[in-house]
């Protein structure tokens, strides 16, 4: 009887070999996109908030801020994340403040989601002249 009980056994292992590598491998792939989303986003703000203080130096234009995201963008993520980028002014307490918004598809299945769904802002006081 032992002996068919071993017998039996060996093929189980296999049987559970291949499902519990199955759901490391998707555990592991879940984890790696949440990692991957939060590096956009850092990389995101990053970028709206330097692009913010290039447009808010007095020798400088709203569209060198935009320029200035852009280009920290496209050089850690693909260029898909850099294509809705504007600047905006308001004033708060009688200070003007300058903000750069990126717009940017949120990363569900590698770099690949649903446009737009990630909305960044970056702050900065503009300058004197």
């Amino acid at each position: 009887m032992s002996g068919y009980t071993s017998r039996s056994a060996q093929g189980s292992a296999v049987a559970e070999f291949a499902l519990v590598s199955a759901l490391v491998a998707f555990v592991f792939s879940g984890f790696a996109q949440v990692v991957f989303t939060v590096h956009v986003r850092g990389v995101l703000q990053s970028a709206a908030t330097e692009g913010a203080r290039v447009a808010a130096r007095a020798d400088r234009w709203e569209a060198d801020g935009a320029a200035r995201a852009r280009y920290l963008i496209t050089s850690a993520l693909p260029a898909a994340y850099a294509e809705d980028i504007a600047v905006e002014t308001s004033t708060r307490d009688g200070l003007t403040v300058i903000s750069v918004v990126v717009r940017a598809p949120l990363p569900l299945l590698g770099p690949l989601g649903p446009t737009g769904a990630l909305r960044i802002v970056g702050h900065a006081l503009q300058e004197p002249a």
